[in-house]
């Protein structure tokens, strides 16, 4: 565990000091995203939640449902890792209108 975990774990309350370690644990599992991504030919393309699942081996939280946790030049300023990782993989990524699914489009 990182310093910073285990300070954070005395510090807090224990439902926070999870949250910072769950946090920590998913920001890991973009870089899947990213690695997959990168290794796409595809100019555009389109993943189900649960394909994304698969790939980044957790579930997503229930914010990806909402179309602004996907937009990539969505307040840029934003270090969010799952957008970060759609850029770094050479793609901008739009949530679909059926709320299931992202559309990736290769940047150029």
């Amino acid at each position: 565990m990182a310093k910073g975990a285990f300070d954070k774990i005395i510090k807090a309350g224990l439902g926070e000091a999870m949250a910072y370690l769950d946090e920590s644990a998913s920001d890991r599992g973009y870089d899947a995203l990213r690695d997959y991504l990168k290794k796409q030919k595809a100019a555009e393309f389109v993943l189900s939640f649960e394909q994304i699942e698969e790939i980044i081996d957790a579930a997503l939280p229930r914010a990806a449902h909402r179309a602004s946790w996907w937009e990539t030049l969505r307040s840029p300023q934003e270090k969010m890792p799952q957008r970060q990782a759609c850029l770094a993989g050479g793609y901008i990524a739009t949530r679909q209108a059926d709320g299931k699914s992202v559309r990736f489009k290769k940047i150029k």
